[in-house]
């Protein structure tokens, strides 16, 4: 038996084929991240250095730091709480941009640093997760929308600034000795907290008035720089990341292990926004109903008529074609030893019906060629081949095979 390789031209595809079938998913790729780079540019410009000192842009803060060094204040921007609260004292405010960020290690942490400095704490947004912990006695409402407000209360910074664009979180307190000024639905959106052994707490609920483009309108300047600039050093922390990193993983001052990992446990998932939770949900369900849409069964499937004739090569190549995309090997070896085996057993005295028996193909077989069924066994009912080259010789070997047979 002759055993010829030949190259195979439907199981290889060329490059040419390769760049048709990739295109779309690079095209649709390519449309997705230039999409995902225009938004991400689109809205960082906005949010870029939120409530930093340092940062022009309208979310940013910087006029009020300008503002108060002209005035003679120390401006110091901190990023980790051992300087936030290494910094802290009595001849100096201590303003917290985002205490919802803070672990509940870190807030208290930064509660018994504040208290023992007695100075003045500027707690920015402070909402339910933090203001339990940062100002004792004080409960963060429900939050009201930001529109100018009179102050209708005795604080003299409030009334010498008059209206001024306030809003957020609104706080309530109980047998607190406070100032409460600019109300919302009957409920201060600016608490002044007065401890005299522990300095004075301020509750801002909304940042609006800090920001760069907000800070000329109303009160707004005045009322700022009066809170920011009752003592002459002014210490600005921006909660960060390693800051957070540090607190989860640098121990407990107060001695319980249950607070640290609870403060480790919450800080990655405090800074997923919930619009993405919910976002991701929202994929997901839709993938499914798409999966179950793509996969439904509508009945069995109908054998038409074709409209057009085809030619057999055509309809071999195309085959051949879709046992490669889908790595089919086992599928194709199975089809051509099934049509050898059909086409052989008529030439060698083998009813159709046992055309696929071993028992009585390979014997008949082996007589015809006069050689043994060892190898004929393999060939004919062997196992599928291990990778596209084998196939391909296998291939070649029945048509060999086919050849002797008909020509003995």
């Amino acid at each position: 038996m002759t055993v010829v390789t030949t190259p195979s031209s439907s199981a290889s595809p060329t490059p040419r084929q390769v760049w048709i079938r990739t295109r779309g998913l690079l095209l649709a790729v390519l449309v997705l991240v230039a999409a995902g780079v225009a938004l991400a540019a689109t809205h960082s410009g906005d949010r870029h250095g939120r409530l930093d000192p340092r940062s022009a842009d309208r979310y940013g803060s910087r006029a009020v730091a300008e503002l108060l060094k002209d005035r003679g204040v120390s401006v110091r921007v901190v990023t980790t709480l051992q300087d936030a609260t290494s910094a802290a004292g009595p001849d100096t405010t201590l303003l917290v941009a985002a205490p919802n960020l803070l672990t509940p290690v870190q807030q208290n942490k930064l509660r018994t640093a504040t208290t023992d400095a007695a100075g003045r704490t500027v707690l920015i947004a402070a909402g339910p997760p933090s203001v339990g912990t940062l100002a004792p006695g004080v409960r963060a409402e429900s939050s009201a929308p930001v529109t100018t407000r009179a102050p209708r209360c005795s604080l003299d910074a409030a009334r010498r600034a008059g209206d001024v664009e306030t809003g957020g979180f609104r706080y309530a307190s109980d047998s607190l000795d406070t100032l409460a000024c600019y109300p919302a639905d009957g409920l201060p959106s600016l608490l002044l907290l007065r401890q005299p052994a522990a300095g004075d707490t301020v509750l801002l609920g909304s940042p609006d008035i800090l920001y760069n483009d907000r800070l000329d309108n109303q009160g707004n300047a005045s009322l700022t720089l009066q809170l920011l600039g009752s003592h002459p050093h002014l210490v600005w922390y921006l909660p960060s990341l390693a800051d957070s990193h540090a607190a989860s993983s640098g121990g407990n001052n107060d001695g319980g292990a249950g607070d640290e990992s609870a403060g480790g446990e919450s800080s990655f998932l405090g800074l997923i926004p919930s619009g993405w939770l919910w976002g991701t949900l929202q994929l997901t369900i839709a993938a499914v109903l798409a999966a179950v849409w793509r996969a439904r069964r509508l009945g069995p499937v109908i054998a038409e008529r074709l409209p057009v004739a085809i030619r057999a090569s055509e309809s071999t190549e195309g085959r051949a074609r879709l046992h490669r995309k889908t790595n089919a090997r086992d599928r194709a070896a199975a089809s051509l030893r099934h049509a050898s085996r059909t086409r052989i057993a008529p030439l060698v005295g083998v009813s159709p019906r046992d055309a696929h028996s071993p028992v009585t193909l390979l014997p008949a077989v082996s007589a015809r060629l006069s050689t043994t069924d060892s190898g004929l066994r393999e060939l004919i009912f062997g196992p599928a081949p291990s990778d596209d080259a084998a196939l391909v010789l296998l291939a070649d070997q029945l048509d060999s095979l086919e050849r002797e047979v008909r020509t003995s």
